[in-house]
């Protein structure tokens, strides 16, 4: 089996292969095994000769209001930036990534009260030191909506998610 490299071929080659083809009555198969290139390629050439011309894509996102579009939403979902711009997810994350926002796991809960945060650390350091073992029982069940745990920020900053949490 002979290995090529993906590369395009000139387009006098692919008229070359075609008019060998039709002057001397040729099958597809036997072309290309004569030239050494793929059927499907022949068979796309025949159909088109000459190959489609590449033009970059025009994204339609204005980076700055997508800067401001996390600001206001850090820990929303790439399908839902999508959403609201109208375009589709992997231009929301190639822009994202352009702009230096990583997705990371969320710090603080919206719903976190600090000084009862402070409180809590202090007494489990209060039993750590007397080395008791502290244990967490979990009575709250099974959330029905799935807490987003990560949101967008740049890197080496912290995330803070806003999320109502369905309160």
């Amino acid at each position: 089996m002979i290995t090529r490299c993906v590369m395009s071929y000139t387009i006098d080659f692919r008229r070359k292969v075609i008019s060998v083809r039709k002057a001397e009555g040729l099958t597809i198969r036997e072309t290309a095994k004569q030239f050494r290139i793929g059927k499907a390629s022949l068979v796309r050439w025949l159909k088109r000769p000459e190959p489609k011309n590449s033009t970059p894509r025009k994204r339609k996102l204005d980076k700055n209001a997508l800067a401001k579009d996390v600001e206001q939403y850090p820990d929303a979902y790439q399908k839902e930036r999508a959403e609201r711009f109208g375009v589709c997810k992997k231009t929301i994350w190639q822009s994202l990534k352009k702009l230096g926002l990583t997705y990371k796991k969320t710090l603080f809960h919206p719903k976190t009260n600090e000084s009862d945060r402070l409180a809590h650390q202090q007494k489990r350091q209060q039993y750590e030191k007397k080395d008791k073992s502290v244990v967490f029982i979990d009575e709250s069940g099974f959330s029905h909506d799935t807490p987003r745990t990560h949101c967008y920020s740049p890197k080496g900053h912290r995330c803070f998610g806003l999320k109502n949490w369905g309160c």
